[in-house]
């Protein structure tokens, strides 16, 4: 499982920072960008059309690259047709859909934006073309004006791309980021993260702030909230994870309680996410990961920990290497979890024993910023895009470049095979007992 190459899927003109997949058209929607430096680097959202090539191999094509203008998108959250894109301080929400050149050309004319800010409040902009400096501010909470919604142009045609509504989603006085953005599983909320340390919770789709809360000092790294939307998990650069019921701390975990050799604060929780049981309904089961909170010479290991949804205990710690994890995902499923570096491996593990099932050191130039496990079955469509693969992973990395990472379905006999050759075993060794025994039997 040492070094070897994982051909590019796709690359595209700029950093990559997030991609998605669309759980109804199977869609693969990635972005980044150069952000607002004038080096020639521009900022999009690419649409990308995946098939698969016989059993195993995967292919893509762009279908639609989306302008986003001067601002990169950092992180990217999809949902019944929406994205959610973090964009600075601001989270931009875009419709998407296929369409004709000319349902396409319309679209975009008669765009109309809703601009939300922080506080809730909303007005309407028709044919919203510029953003506004981030000067032109109304009140502490007031939204950012819209950028450039319009569709640019798209080679294809088969993609419309509308702007919905933008949230002002961090507040951080000296340079605004949001950090991380999600649905809640039931698209009824919106959440967001940033370097303000605050989570915000809107309404889906109407956009009315429901609740906002001071969550951790410092950023916030990552969230994740459960089905039925009960508990909400954060994860802060100030060593905390916390388990939340509404904007109320119910409490903060401990994954290092079975460890006593490692003391507190020598370790910070990078990421989390909650995923299924396999073959089990109801069942859930929390996944986090800390990372070393300083590099030694010798680098220590990163952990991974598979905790109970319901105790919030810790079930199983296991090391993941001492490369330090950038990105976590979790399979459909809840069977795999996907690991990306700093140092640009990809790894995926199965999440029952948190064993390494795959590994390719390296396998991009630099950090590996995101990772989205193909879904298991699409909703919209009838079309197996796993192929003959026991799971197939994305990546994507500041090197521009999007991977797929294959784990094909392990070979197994049939059991009838297993059985018949059970028998002739049997027969073989009362056969040679006879021959040395005479009588024996």
């Amino acid at each position: 499982m040492g070094k070897r190459r994982v051909p590019d899927l796709y690359r595209a003109p700029f950093p990559l920072y997030s991609i998605k997949i669309d759980p109804k058209t199977g869609l693969v929607i990635t972005a980044g960008g150069g952000g607002a430096s004038k080096t020639g680097i521009k900022n999009a959202v690419h649409f990308l059309d995946l098939q698969l090539v016989g059993e195993h191999q995967y292919s893509a094509s762009l279908l639609h690259s989306h302008d986003t203008d001067t601002r990169a998108t950092m992180n990217l959250a999809v949902g019944d047709g929406v994205i959610a894109a973090g964009q600075d301080g601001t989270c931009c929400l875009m419709r998407f859909k296929h369409c004709t050149q000319k349902e396409g050309k319309a679209t975009a004319k008669d765009v109309k934006v809703s601009v939300v800010s922080a506080a809730g409040n909303s007005t309407q902009q028709g044919n919203a073309r510029r953003r506004a400096g981030k000067g032109d501010k109304g009140g502490q909470d007031g939204a950012a004006a819209s950028g450039d919604m319009s569709d640019t142009k798209d080679e294809t045609a088969r993609i419309s791309v509308t702007g919905l509504a933008e949230v002002q989603s961090d507040l951080n006085p000296q340079d605004p980021l949001q950090k991380v953005v999600r649905f809640s599983p039931d698209l009824s909320l919106l959440l967001t993260g940033g370097t303000d340390g605050y989570i915000r919770v809107w309404e889906f789709p109407s956009l009315k702030k429901k609740f906002d809360f001071k969550a951790h000092e410092g950023e916030i790294e990552d969230l994740d909230m459960s089905p039925g939307n009960k508990h909400l998990v954060t994860v802060g650069r100030d060593f905390a994870c916390s388990v939340w019921s509404g904007n109320q701390l119910a409490m903060g975990l401990k994954w290092n309680e079975t460890m006593p050799q490692i003391a507190d604060k020598t370790y910070r929780y990078m990421a989390c996410r909650f995923g299924k049981v396999e073959d089990q309904k109801d069942a859930l089961r929390l996944y986090t990961v800390q990372i070393p909170h300083k590099r030694d010479r010798k680098p220590p290991p990163c952990y991974l920990t598979k905790w109970d949804s319901k105790s919030f205990l810790p079930m199983l710690t296991a090391p993941c290497g001492a490369e330090v994890i950038s990105s976590l995902a979790v399979s459909d499923s809840g069977t795999f979890l996907g690991l990306g570096t700093v140092t640009g491996s990809v790894a995926i593990y199965i999440a029952f024993s948190l064993q390494k099932l795959y590994y390719v050191q390296e396998s991009h130039g630099i950090v590996v910023t995101d990772l989205a496990f193909l879904p298991d079955s699409l909703k919209g469509v009838k079309r197996n895009i796993k192929g003959n693969n026991e799971t197939a992973l994305l990546s994507v990395a500041v090197d521009s470049r999007c991977q797929v990472h294959a784990v094909p379905n392990r070979r197994s006999f049939p059991v009838w095979l297993v059985l018949f050759f059970c028998g002739l075993m049997v027969v073989g060794v009362v056969l040679i007992l006879q021959y040395l025994f005479p009588g024996f039997f």
